[in-house]
């Protein structure tokens, strides 16, 4: 459960740390990276967004307009989809772990898959989410990938036994971490990173916790502080 990681979407990657897990930008990720960690052992997770449309990905054409809700705030250019739409979702979000394949990625990391807690300018509930999660998971389980859940923690307990690991952010600066235990409980890893709270504040806890935590820029550059 403990291991070492590193996440960066932005800036040149650099692929010479001495960790276990680089967490890295489906599309933006050049396969030639992936296969630079292999040669040392490291497991690759992919990111992508599984639950919004982000206006400057390639596959953007694919959604259609009625899908695509209100903007995320802060995030230019994304907008929350209609998940109940899974069918129409099917095929762009295959298509993804297709690439996650190709480029030889170990596991997925889909963001955005709390919808339902958000305004998202459709009526989604529960257990539309919870429909699309489990799809999310079943699709990359059925194509030989790993799988975690990000952040959705108030659906942790009907979630836990589909997906590989739990990735959140900032549930120290919540107070929300207790949350995570389950996947602890499992014997399955808890990465958590931490933005505003400075390393030295939250690392003794997650340590005791057992959790996989990193205080990181908002941008995810390169820069990283690990607690263990």
């Amino acid at each position: 459960m403990n291991s070492s990681w590193q996440i960066q979407y932005s800036g040149e990657i650099e692929p010479i740390l001495d960790v276990d897990i680089y967490n890295l930008d489906l599309f933006d990720t050049d396969s030639s990276i992936i296969a630079q960690l292999h040669e040392r052992g490291i497991f690759v997770m992919c990111y992508f967004s599984g639950g919004s449309f982000e206006d400057w990905r390639r596959d953007a054409s694919q959604f259609p307009q009625a899908i695509l809700g209100k903007d995320l705030k802060g995030w230019p250019g994304e907008k929350w989809l209609d998940i109940r739409q899974i069918e129409i979702l099917k095929p762009i979000m295959t298509a993804r772990l297709k690439i996650a394949l190709q480029k030889n990625c170990d596991g997925v990391d889909p963001d955005n898959v709390n919808g339902y807690e958000n305004d998202t300018g459709f009526p989604l509930t529960y257990e539309d989410q919870l429909s699309f999660n489990i799809f999310l998971a079943n699709a990359a389980h059925e194509r030989g990938l790993a799988i975690g859940l990000k952040n959705d923690l108030a659906q942790i307990p009907d979630l836990l036994r589909y997906f590989d690991w739990a990735l959140n952010e900032e549930c120290f600066s919540f107070n929300e971490c207790q949350m995570l235990l389950p996947f602890i409980q499992a014997g399955k890893p808890v990465f958590v990173i931490e933005y505003e709270t400075k390393a030295e504040d939250f690392c003794p806890q997650a340590n005791k916790l057992n959790f996989n935590a990193l205080q990181k820029h908002w941008e995810l550059d390169a820069f990283r502080i690990p607690c263990n």
